[in-house]
C-alpha cells in the first residue's frame, strides 16, 4: 500500500472529496450503514479523480501527474500538477490555482518544469506555454500565440522549446463585417470557417525573445496527433509529420526532417504516407514511427524503425500482432516499449530491435489512455504509468524495472474503491471462425440462481476495445441490478490483425453475429432474463445498437448515442469523411455498386424492422458523427409508431466532456434503462 500523502492538498479536489462526498454519504446512507455497503451510483461519477499524464524526472526519483476532477457548480474540469516521490509516495502540489493546466514536462536537467495553461479572458483567452523554476518557484509565460498552443517539446539542451499552434485567420477584419464565406474541402459539415494549418514554432526557454516560426504554408501538423514532432538528439533538427492541408479528411501524412536554423524541410526517403508519432532513438541512429500495417486502411497500427537518414523499414512489431498506440525508446536505444489493447486489458511490451519481446507483468492493472497509453520511461527502464483496475479508478503506478510488479503510489480514489462495486469478468465465445471476447460487470451481491436483465454497452471505434478496468457508467448501471455486457466484436483491436480487419467492407453483419453469439453463450448460464435485454452504445457502439435493432429478436429497449446509422453521412459529412473509405470501401460515388454497398452496410437499410423503444442522444455540433444520423433514426422510429425520445445537446463535441452535460447524458441513459427494465 502506498504511504499517505505528507502534504494535504488544499485545492478543489480536497473540497470535492471531503465535503461533497461526505454530504452525499449522509444523504444516501441510512443509519448504521457503512460506506462499503453502499453501491456506486451516478452521482459518484462526478466525484472521481483522474490521475493522468505521468512524467518521470530525469533522476528517476519523482513523477509528475495531472490530477483533475469535475467542478459541477462551475461546469468545468479542473486540474493541478502534483509531484509524487517514488520512494515514499509523498505528494506535493507543484502547480495549483490554474484549473486548465496540462502537459507538464521536465526540462532535460530536471531543474525546470514547462506546462500549458489557458490565460486571458473572453475572446482573447488562449492556451499558452509557461515555465517554472523549481528552485525559486518563479513562473514565466513564454508564448503569446494568437491561437492555442497545442503541443510542445524541450530541446535536448534545455535552451529552447518547439511548439505547435495554428495561424490566426488572415481575413479577420473582413469576417467581422460579414464577408465570411469560405471554400469547402474535405472537412466536417460543422465547419463555419476554413481550417488553418498547425505550424511549428521555436521559443527560448528564458522567454527573452519572441517566438520564431519554423514552418509556413499549407502543410499542417495533424490536429489529432499526440506527438507529431520530435527532436533529434543533437538538437539541430526535428522530425515531424505533415498533412497536405488542414482539412481533417486529408489524412495522408509524410515524415519530414526540419532544420531548426534554416526552417528547411526534407522528406525522409522510404517512409509510407500514413504515419504518426515520430521519435528518434537516444543515440540518434534510428527513427521510429506509427503506421498502419496495410495503408491506407486503419487496422493494426504498428511501429516501424528506419535509419535516421531514411532507408528500409524494420517491421519489428509484427510478431506481437496487436494494434499498438504508443512507443517509447529505451535509454540504451536497444528496444522500444510499446503498448496497446490486448485481450481484456492494455498490455505493455519491451520490444527489441530484433523483434523479440517481453510482456510486462501488470496483473490486474490496465494502463489508461484512449487511443494512447499513458506511460513514461526512466533510467534503467523504470516505468511510470497511470492505470485502472477492475475495482479501482485511475491511480499512479511504478515499476522499478520491466521485470518488477507494479507498485501503486497514489490513493486518490480510495472512497470509490471502498464502495460495493460490481465484479468484472472476461468471457469469450465462438462466432464463425473467430473467438470474440467481452467484459461482464455483475451487480453487487449477484446470485447466479436468479434472473437478471442484460444490458449491452458497446464500445466505439470500431478500432477500440472494452477492458476489465473501472468504468463509471458501467458500474452505475450494474448497481441498478443489471448485468452489463461489453462485447468486443470483430473490428475491435484487442485480438490481432485478422480479427480487426474482419470488419473491412462488413461494418454491421459480421460484428452483429459476434454480439448475438455472445448473448447466446451468456444465456446458457441460466441467469439471463431473455425478456429483458437492452442495447446501448455511443459512436460506433451506437452504430451496433442501430444495426442490432434490425434483428428479428425482441429487445426491451435501446439507447443510441452519437450513432452512425448512414455510412453515406460518414463519408460525406464527418470530419474523417473521405478517409472512411479505409473502413467501408471505395468512394460510394464511383459506381452504383459502391453506392449500394455503403447502403447495405448502413443500419438505415434495416430501418423498417426497428421496433424497440429507443432513447437517442446527440450533440448538435458533433463533427465525428453528424447529427443528421440521429434525425434519420428518430423519424424512422417515430413514423413506425415506436416509442422514441430524441435529446440533443447544443455543443460542438462528439461526446460531452463538461461535468454538467456529462452527468445529464448519463442520467438520461440510465433512466431510460430503468423505465423499461425495472
Amino acid at each position: 500500500m502506498p504511504n499517505a500523502p505528507e502534504t494535504v492538498r488544499h485545492c478543489f479536489i480536497t473540497a470535492m472529496k471531503l465535503v461533497t462526498f461526505t454530504l452525499a454519504l449522509l444523504l444516501l446512507l441510512g443509519p448504521g450503514l457503512s460506506q462499503a455497503q453502499r453501491r456506486f451510483e451516478l452521482a459518484d461519477i462526478s466525484r472521481l479523480v483522474n490521475v493522468s499524464d505521468p512524467q518521470l524526472s530525469p533522476d528517476g526519483k519523482s513523477i509528475l501527474v495531472v490530477v483533475s476532477g469535475p467542478n459541477l457548480s462551475a461546469n468545468r474540469n479542473e486540474a493541478e500538477v502534483v509531484l509524487v516521490d517514488v520512494a515514499s509516495g509523498r505528494q506535493r502540489v507543484l502547480i495549483g490555482g490554474r484549473p486548465t493546466v496540462k502537459q507538464p514536462r521536465w526540462s532535460p536537467t530536471g531543474d525546470r518544469l514547462a506546462f500549458l495553461a489557458r490565460t486571458g479572458t473572453g475572446k482573447v483567452a488562449h492556451t499558452q506555454l509557461f515555465i517554472q523554476n523549481l528552485a525559486s518557484g518563479e513562473f514565466r509565460q513564454l508564448t503569446t500565440a494568437s491561437e492555442n498552443v497545442q503541443l510542445y517539446s524541450w530541446s535536448p539542451d534545455g535552451t529552447a522549446l518547439a511548439y505547435s499552434a495554428a495561424d490566426a485567420p488572415t481575413n479577420a477584419a473582413e469576417v467581422a463585417r460579414g464577408n465570411d464565406s469560405f471554400e469547402v474541402g474535405n472537412g466536417s459539415m460543422t465547419l463555419t470557417a476554413p481550417p488553418t494549418p498547425d505550424h511549428l514554432w521555436l521559443v527560448s526557454a528564458t522567454g527573452d525573445a519572441p517566438a520564431r516560426r519554423l514552418t509556413t504554408g499549407s502543410l499542417s501538423l495533424p490536429d489529432d496527433s499526440q506527438a507529431p514532432f520530435a527532436w533529434a538528439p543533437g538538437g539541430r533538427s526535428l522530425a515531424c509529420v505533415l498533412r497536405p492541408s488542414a482539412q481533417t479528411g486529408d489524412q495522408e501524412t509524410t515524415v519530414y526532417t526540419l532544420d531548426v536554423a534554416s526552417g528547411a524541410l526534407r522528406e525522409l526517403p522510404g517512409t509510407p504516407h500514413r504515419v504518426d508519432l515520430p521519435a528518434y532513438s537516444p543515440d540518434g541512429r534510428w527513427l521510429s514511427y506509427q503506421t498502419p500495417r496495410e495503408p491506407p486502411f486503419f487496422e493494426s497500427l504498428e511501429f516501424d524503425v528506419v535509419p535516421a537518414a531514411g532507408g528500409p523499414a524494420r517491421h519489428i512489431c509484427r510478431p506481437l500482432d496487436r494494434n499498438l498506440q504508443r512507443a517509447i525508446w529505451s535509454p540504451d536505444s536497444k528496444s522500444l516499449f510499446v503498448g496497446g489493447n490486448d485481450a481484456a486489458t492494455v498490455a505493455i511490451w519491451q520490444l527489441g530491435l530484433n523483434g523479440r519481446s517481453q510482456k510486462l507483468n501488470l496483473g490486474p492493472v490496465s494502463p489508461n489512455g484512449s487511443y494512447w497509453v499513458e506511460m513514461a520511461l526512466g533510467r534503467r527502464n523504470a516505468v511510470a504509468l497511470t492505470a485502472n483496475e477492475p475495482g479501482r479508478p485511475a491511480e499512479l503506478y511504478y515499476l522499478a524495472s520491466p521485470a518488477a510488479a507494479p507498485r501503486r503510489l497514489t490513493d486518490s480514489n480510495h472512497e470509490t474503491a471502498a464502495l460495493a462495486l460490481g465484479r468484472m469478468e472476461a468471457v469469450e465465445w465462438l462466432s464463425d471462425n473467430l473467438r470474440p471476447n467481452g467484459i461482464l460487470t455483475y451487480p453487487p451481491g449477484f446470485d447466479p440462481a436468479r434472473k437478471y436483465p442484460l444490458v449491452l454497452m458497446m464500445h466505439g471505434g470500431p478500432s477500440n476495445a472494452s477492458r476489465a478496468a473501472f468504468y463509471g457508467l458501467g458500474q452505475a448501471v450494474a448497481a441498478h441490478g443489471y448485468v452489463v455486457f461489453q462485447p468486443n466484436y470483430r473490428g475491435s483491436d484487442n485480438l490481432g490483425y485478422t480479427f480487426q480487419r474482419a470488419i473491412r467492407d462488413d461494418a454491421g453483419a459480421g460484428p452483429g453475429r459476434d454480439v448475438l453469439a455472445g448473448i447466446a453463450e451468456l444465456e446458457k448460464r441460466g441467469w439471463v432474463d431473455t425478456s429483458r435485454i437492452a442495447l446501448s452504445g455511443a459512436s460506433y457502439g451506437g452504430f451496433m445498437t442501430a444495426w442490432l435493432l434490425g434483428e428479428s429478436r425482441r429487445w426491451r429497449c435501446a439507447v443510441a448515442a452519437a450513432s452512425v446509422v448512414d455510412l453515406l453521412d460518414s463519408y460525406n459529412l464527418s470530419d474523417n469523411n473521405v478517409a472512411n473509405a479505409g473502413h467501408y470501401g471505395p468512394s460510394p460515388w464511383l459506381s452504383t455498386e459502391n453506392l449500394a454497398h455503403y447502403r447495405a452496410q448502413s443500419p438505415l437499410a434495416r430501418a423498417t424492422r426497428w421496433r424497440t423503444p429507443t432513447l437517442i442522444l446527440h450533440n448538435v455540433g458533433d463533427y465525428r458523427v453528424p447529427i443528421s444520423n440521429s434525425y434519420k433514426l428518430y423519424h424512422a422510429l417515430q413514423d413506425q409508431h415506436v416509442p422514441v425520445r430524441f435529446v440533443a445537446f447544443p455543443i460542438a463535441a462528439h461526446i460531452p466532456s463538461d461535468p454538467v452535460r456529462s452527468a445529464e447524458w448519463n442520467r438520461l441513459w440510465l433512466d431510460w434503462l430503468d423505465r423499461y427494465l425495472k
